[in-house]
């Protein structure tokens, strides 16, 4: 595993050693390239004035900031450099709260952080050990990708993990969303609906979290590479039923048997040995 960034965990007069790295494993992600359709050449991406149509190098491409329509200020690299913020090599803790007081909503990207060297190492368990006794997560800001953002760390599993946070005037408000309406709750429908939740209650680790539409793409590209036929065999759209009908239902298919995995798409893969190309068929 390699580390992105190489700096200090810094609170009140503590500073350790540390490196960032990536938690999210890019490789589970299928990225395409852009090809002919005739003759599969790769397709290259050309700058372009969008006024004039004129091809342009990267010598020739600034960055402007426009404050009215039509009107850019134009910011060079060496503005950017004055930017000098004290975090860019420091992930500066500035206090320690409880995990419920940061809201879901401000997570944005996972990290991983370790003890750059040995002796790092101990004082870096010194804090693990610490955050997991106190109940506490610490927040405070960092320099990552060029820019300042608030994050968040906290113990996982013998180590630290930190997570890049939104600032919390990026969050739109629940009320801006459309036709959010006061509806009276109905006693009984309202009975039978926690009812239905109990039945379905279980811990987080015994349900299925997969990509399945990896799976499914990653199945397809195989077959075709491989010469076989792919039978896509397609979900039926669910019927909607009036609320007390459908709580009724689950309720008692519940009380039969335990909660099923969702179903989903499935791929069905049939060797064709008579054809070097695969042909795809929907039903």
């Amino acid at each position: 595993m390699r580390a992105i960034w190489k700096g200090h965990i810094q609170f009140s007069l503590v500073t350790i050693p540390v490196r960032i790295y990536n938690a999210i494993d890019t490789g589970q992600t299928i990225s395409f390239n852009l090809l002919t359709r005739e003759g599969h050449n790769p397709v290259s991406y050309e700058k372009k004035d969008k006024v004039t149509g004129k091809p342009l190098k990267t010598e020739d491409i600034v960055k402007g900031y426009q404050y009215e329509p039509g009107q850019y200020v134009i910011v060079e690299q060496d503005d950017l450099n004055k930017v000098k913020l004290k975090s860019e090599k420091v992930i500066e803790i500035e206090g320690f709260v409880t995990s419920t007081e940061v809201h879901h909503t401000l997570f944005e990207t996972p990290y991983f952080i370790g003890p750059d060297g040995d002796i790092a190492a101990k004082t870096y368990g010194l804090l693990c050990q610490t955050l997991k006794d106190s109940g506490k997560v610490g927040v405070g800001k960092v320099v990552l990708r060029d820019r300042e953002t608030p994050v968040l760390i906290s113990p996982m599993e013998g180590g630290i993990l930190m997570y890049r946070l939104r600032y919390p005037s990026e969050i739109r408000k629940m009320n801006e969303v459309p036709q959010l309406i006061d509806v009276k709750t109905d006693k009984e429908q309202l009975k039978m609906a926690k009812t239905l939740v109990d039945s379905m209650t279980t811990k987080f680790s015994k349900i299925e979290m997969k990509d399945r539409y990896y799976d499914a793409l990653k199945a397809i590209i195989d077959a075709k590479i491989e010469g076989k036929e792919i039978v896509m065999m397609t979900e039926e759209v669910p019927e909607v039923v009036d609320i007390m009908t459908a709580l009724k239902a689950s309720i008692d298919a519940a009380k039969k048997k335990p909660m099923e995995k969702a179903k989903g798409k499935s791929v069905k893969i049939e060797k064709e040995s008579t054809k070097k190309t695969a042909r795809r068929k929907v039903g």
